[in-house]
């Protein structure tokens, strides 16, 4: 199934991925054929669930001990980038090529 140029965008925009080279293109060209294989299964008669756990009336959980600490300076080790002491995430509005760029790209994949 061939995707659009103006879902490309829409995906984009929405998880901050980009699509500009084959690889990402081909990526979510495979995600969207194994999800079409959910249209095979015959879920008739199949009453949604609220939990995959509904079966059991009462979900035990744990003490939450802490059992190790201090690790700040290991765990910013693995950060790509950091500002003091806070991992630094993707800007939410990346710039993205315009729409003619990506409709000559798609043309070739």
């Amino acid at each position: 199934q061939q995707v659009s140029v103006e879902v490309l965008e829409h995906l984009e925009h929405l998880a901050l991925v980009d699509f500009r080279d084959a690889e990402g293109v081909e990526r979510l060209q495979k995600a969207i054929q194994f999800a079409d294989q959910l249209h095979e299964v015959n879920t008739d008669g199949v009453e949604p669930m609220d939990s995959v756990l509904e079966d059991r009336w009462c979900l035990y959980l744990r003490e939450d001990d802490v059992t190790e600490g201090n690790c700040t300076k290991e765990l910013l080790e693995n950060a790509r980038e950091k500002v003091e002491e806070y991992f630094v995430a993707p800007p939410g509005n990346i710039p993205l090529p315009k729409l003619e760029e990506r409709e000559t790209f798609l043309e070739g994949s």
